[in-house]
């Protein structure tokens, strides 16, 4: 916990004087030095905004990117890469106020990438107003700023990954301002090589009769990804492009059991590129006008063997484009604030999948074109007697050649803040959540011949009604009450065909998950010697189907989610700190299916040397008894289906780092994706 110094030097002499009749003089009085110690808050809140200072949570912590930093925030869980926040259905992550419009993997490869040195701080927004132009729950990343006072700063990063397999990588982060001119760079390089296990035990019934079938699936994957982030801005208006060109992309699925042995070969058989660029100008007179262009591409095979005899193949191929384009307008009357905008986005997907001459499988080359286009208004006020709140509502109407509709989305966000000591927060929300373009097409894809993966072109966008209750108590102990509803959620999961020896995956409408919870956030620890912080989830869950295949389900469960983080430092300016983290999950569930329990424990050293500590050394080890892997068990309705997870999750992570220049600039003042073929 950072300790603020106040030095208050008191006048080494003062005189008074008094004139009367006779003049009396006050004697000179010489105070010590007074020194007040006070806590930096942590967390404070503001319009219904959450607002926390993480550059001073994670000083101590081994991470040196936003994306590992973010998993210590109040609330944020970082589960092997996937962000999430405890009482929000989802989470979108956007870089200073502005909406991204990245695939998700890309957003995270990006975060990856920046320096957790960029960081001025970040925003939790569990009902974030329309002009976002994000429906749902939001972490605004806001970075520092450069000035031209600061020349050119950055930071050369290098680090060197072991899981399974080794992997290793290099970053490139620098940013320079001159004049009315600000500019800013990430480029990153890395060579990736994973590696996964999944057994499989299923008791299939079919033809009135059990036939239980084993599988062990290894999985193998590597690649080479360039990842670019740049930015040119001339006072208020700034062009942006990000990128991510990934190479020599190769995957295998290595089956063994009741079967037989299966190789499932997948390959890229041109670079997998993202490319989007975005232009964005800012009026004096409050109006904000901007725009954005992405294409995506992907061409992959498939070739499956049994032993050394081909079974079949496949080419798949995505082209995407999308434009989208939106203006915001805002007034300021006294102390009200009014906001309105509009916004429209148009894709176009050309998917394809070809088989090969073996076998049945039904081809397809389809063009799916969307367009969605939307308006908002929205107010906020703040009351000099505590109370500030935003409000919003926003019109959506969604087009695609299966559907159309209208949806009404409002908002709410408020906080009472009186005194430091006490902030309350209500938020209220709802979005409607769009399935994947890949799944839309209805095309097939076979893991071996028992296991095949079916897209779902009857798949419904589902309605998503969040709400949480915020208490904030001295700016750093956080409580959240939190209710969660999906009408209509969507799920992916195994279900044992009657029909056939098949096992098929296929991401279905439910009728509804629903979740109420208590989240509790407490730091605490003993002067710079040990820093802690506690993490206590505890909810209900409960998912229901009337029609899952041609069963039903209604699984509901108690589930505890704990988190306690450590770090240690031998004195008030030591170079060198120590972080011990624990984790642990109770049984949980997922649609018809029920997980077993998980726990890890991460440990990392963070060691700062050279000139004005510009080097950095960190060495981070990930669930080092290698348990954060579930059992999935079904066993409802003649299902019976068993899968244990045995990925490596336990790695061990080696990063040094150079700052030149200090890397220090001024403070002044990315959704889910839809891409992809999938396997």
């Amino acid at each position: 916990m950072k300790k603020a110094l106040i030095f208050i030097l008191i006048l080494h002499s003062a005189a008074v004087y008094a004139q009367t009749e006779a003049t009396d003089t006050i004697s000179v009085q010489q105070l010590n030095e007074v020194v007040v110690k006070g806590e930096k808050p942590q967390v404070r809140g503001e319009d219904g905004i959450m607002v926390v200072d993480l550059p001073n949570i994670v000083k101590d912590k081994p991470v040196n990117n936003i994306l590992e930093a973010l998993g210590y925030m109040p609330g944020v869980t970082n589960n092997n890469g996937m962000i999430g926040l405890a009482g929000a259905s989802n989470v979108t992550i956007i870089l200073n106020g502005e909406l991204t419009d990245m695939p998700l993997q890309n957003l995270y490869q990006l975060l990856y990438t920046t320096p957790v040195d960029r960081l001025k701080n970040v925003e939790i927004m569990y009902s974030a107003p329309a002009k976002y132009h994000v429906n749902g729950a939001v972490i605004n990343v806001v970075l520092k700023t450069p000035t031209p006072l600061d020349g050119l700063q950055g930071q050369v990063r290098a680090g060197y990954n072991q899981a399974h397999y080794g992997s290793y990588g290099g970053v490139l982060a620098a940013t320079y301002a001159i004049k009315d001119w600000t500019f800013d760079l990430n480029y990153a390089l890395t060579r990736s090589k994973s590696w996964s296990r999944e057994e499989i035990w299923s008791n299939h019934l079919y033809d009135g009769k059990r036939t239980m079938i084993e599988d062990d699936m290894r999985r193998i994957g590597q690649n080479w990804s360039n990842t670019i982030f740049a930015s040119a801005s001339w006072k208020t208006l700034r062009l942006t492009y990000n990128g991510q060109i990934i190479s020599g992309s190769k995957s295998w699925g290595l089956s063994s059991g009741t079967l037989g042995n299966y190789t499932n070969a997948y390959n890229m058989l041109s670079p997998v590129g993202y490319h989007n660029i975005a232009l964005r100008y800012t009026a004096p007179f409050g109006m904000t006008v901007g725009g954005d262009y992405t294409c995506y591409s992907e061409n992959r095979s498939q070739s499956l063997f049994k032993d050394y005899d081909y079974q079949l193949g496949s080419e798949n191929r995505q082209n995407i484009n999308r434009w989208h384009v939106y203006i915001d307008q805002q007034h300021q009357f006294g102390k009200w604030q009014l906001n309105y905008g509009a916004e429209y986005q148009h894709s176009k997907d050309h998917s394809s999948q070809h088989y090969g001459a073996y076998g049945d499988n039904t081809d397809f080359d389809d063009i799916l074109s969307e367009d969605v286009a939307s308006f908002y208004a929205g107010t906020q006020r703040s009351f000099d007697w505590g109370l500030s709140f935003n409000l919003s509502a926003k019109g959506e109407y969604y087009h695609n050649k299966y559907q159309h509709n209208w949806n009404f989305i409002p908002q709410f966000g408020a906080t009472y803040y009186k005194t430091p000591k006490s902030i309350f927060q209500l938020n209220f929300n709802t979005q409607r959540v769009y399935p994947s373009y890949w799944e839309l097409h209805g095309g097939t894809s076979h893991i071996n011949d028992y296991s095949i993966i079916i897209g779902n072109p009857a798949l419904q966008p589902y309605l998503q009604y969040d709400a949480q209750f915020n208490y904030i108590f001295r700016q750093k102990f956080v409580a959240t009450f939190y209710f969660q509803y999906g009408d209509k959620a969507t799920v992916q999961l195994p279900y044992q065909s009657p029909d056939a020896l098949n096992l098929i995956y296929q991401t279905i409408n439910m009728n509804y998950k629903r979740v109420v919870g208590l989240n509790l956030y407490a730091p605490f620890g003993v002067g710079y010697i040990w820093n802690a912080t506690a993490t206590a989830n505890v909810f209900n869950q409960r998912e229901k189907a009337d029609n899952f295949h041609d069963i039903s389900f209604d699984n509901c469960k108690w589930i505890f989610y704990g988190e306690l983080g450590n770090s240690f430092k031998f004195s008030q300016n030591s170079p060198v700190s120590v972080s011990v983290d624990f984790s642990y999950i109770s049984p949980s569930l997922q649609g018809i299916s029920d997980l077993s329990g998980m726990w890890k424990v991460d440990a990392g050293v963070k060691w700062q040397f050279g000139k004005n500590r510009c080097c950095e050394l960190d060495l981070k080890a990930d669930d080092i008894f290698n348990k954060w892997s579930p059992t999935m068990t079904i066993n409802h309705a003649c299902q019976d289906y068993r899968m244990k997870v045995r990925d490596m999750t336990r790695n061990l992570k080696l990063t040094f780092i150079w700052r030149f220049n200090g890397f220090k600039p001024k403070d002044s003042d990315i959704d889910t994706s839809r891409f992809g073929t999938g396997k």
